[in-house]
């Protein structure tokens, strides 16, 4: 488990955070009505390599332990997503 790529280390369970991923460009028409959904995820395997969440060497790991996410929504600790409007 780490905190980033540059400041590796365990984290506290249930400790809150901003999280500001990355996403690539994309383009999606939503008409009226439609609803999205957004998928909240630890790994992108294969992708990118494996994360066994233990602080095991990624290249030796055999142990595996499930990452849970957690998302914050109420006033203390509200959640958003920003999604650009391009008029048509």
């Amino acid at each position: 488990m780490s905190t980033s790529w540059t400041r590796p280390g365990a984290r506290r369970p249930l400790a809150a955070r901003v999280a500001a991923p990355r996403v690539w460009s994309t383009s999606i028409v939503f008409r009226a009505g439609h609803r999205i959904r957004l998928q909240i995820t630890s790994s992108n395997f294969p992708r990118w390599d494996r994360n066994l969440n233990t602080g095991e060497p990624e290249e030796s790991a055999t142990t595996a332990r499930v990452a849970h996410q957690q998302i914050f929504h109420d006033p203390a600790r509200p959640s958003r997503i920003i999604l650009p409007v391009v008029p048509g």
